[in-house]
C-alpha cells in the first residue's frame, strides 16, 4: 500500500493527523477546481472554504478498492461541493432560454461528432442553431459544468443517450455511482466514432451483432471481432 493510500486508510479510521497531512497534500486540487467558478459573485476565499469540505468528503468517503486516483475521485467531490453551495445560494441564476440553448447546442455537437467526426467549432454551432456566436458562448458558460453527467454521448433517430439516463439509480452511494460514470464517461470518449456506436448499439439499445452490421455496414463476424477487441481495449483503460 502506498503512503497516499495508507494516510486515507489512517483518516478513515479516525486519525487526525492522517486527516489534516490529507487536507494539506490536495489543497492545490481543491484552489483548481474552485478557479473554474471565479467571477460568479463569491470571495475565492469563500470558494476555497468550500472546496476543502468537499476534500474532506472524499477522503472520508473513497474506497480503496477503486481501481482510480485518489485525485480522480476528489474532483468531482470538490466541485459538486462548490456547485451546491452556489446554487443554494442563489448565486447563479441562468434564463430558461439559455439553459434551452444550452441543452439543444449540446445535442447538436454529439450529432456533428458523429456525422463528421470531429467536434464543430463556435461559428459551425452557431450556424447549425441559428443563433449568434456570443449568445452560445454566453449559454454555454453559464451552463458549464465541470462533469456533466447530462451530456448527451450518441444520437441515434431522435434518441438521445446521456450517462445518467442509463446508470441513474440503485447505488447506495451516490458519490460511488458518480466516479463510475465519470470513468464510464472518459472509455467511451477514447473510442473511435464507429467503435463507441457499436457498443452504445450493442450495449445501452441491446441491439443484436447482426443488427449493428446492418447498420454499419459491416458483416456479423466483422462486428463480432471489433466488439471483442474494444472491449478488451476498455478494459484496459480502467484496470
Amino acid at each position: 500500500m502506498d503512503s497516499l493510500a495508507e494516510l486515507i486508510l489512517q483518516s478513515q479510521k479516525g486519525d487526525k493527523n492522517a486527516r489534516e497531512q490529507l487536507i494539506e497534500k490536495n489543497m492545490g486540487l481543491v484552489h483548481h477546481v474552485a478557479r473554474r467558478f471565479f467571477g460568479r459573485g463569491v470571495e475565492a476565499e469563500d470558494l476555497f472554504q468550500i472546496g476543502a469540505i468537499g476534500l474532506m468528503k472524499a477522503i472520508d468517503r473513497f474506497d480503496l478498492q477503486f481501481s482510480v486516483k485518489f485525485s480522480t475521485y476528489a474532483v468531482p467531490m470538490i466541485a459538486g461541493e462548490i456547485k451546491r453551495f452556489l446554487r443554494d445560494d442563489s448565486m447563479i441564476k441562468v434564463s430558461r432560454s439559455l439553459k434551452e440553448l444550452a441543452v439543444r447546442a449540446g445535442h447538436e455537437k454529439e450529432r456533428f461528432c458523429m456525422q463528421q467526426g470531429r467536434e464543430p467549432d463556435i461559428r459551425e454551432l452557431a450556424e447549425i442553431l441559428g443563433v449568434e456566436k456570443e449568445e452560445l458562448v454566453q449559454a454555454l458558460d453559464s451552463s458549464a459544468e465541470v462533469e456533466s453527467l447530462q451530456r448527451t454521448l450518441y444520437q441515434s433517430e431522435g434518441d438521445g443517450f446521456c450517462l445518467l439516463d442509463k446508470m441513474a439509480g440503485q447505488a447506495a452511494d451516490i458519490q460511488e455511482e458518480t466516479l463510475r460514470k465519470l470513468l464510464l464517461e472518459r472509455v467511451l470518449k477514447e473510442l473511435e466514432p464507429r467503435e463507441r456506436e457499436l457498443i452504445v448499439l450493442r450495449f445501452f439499445y441491446d441491439k443484436t451483432q447482426s443488427q449493428v452490421a446492418e447498420r454499419l455496414g459491416m458483416t456479423q463476424v466483422q462486428v463480432s471481432r471489433m466488439e471483442k477487441k474494444v472491449l478488451l481495449r476498455m478494459r484496459g483503460m480502467i484496470s
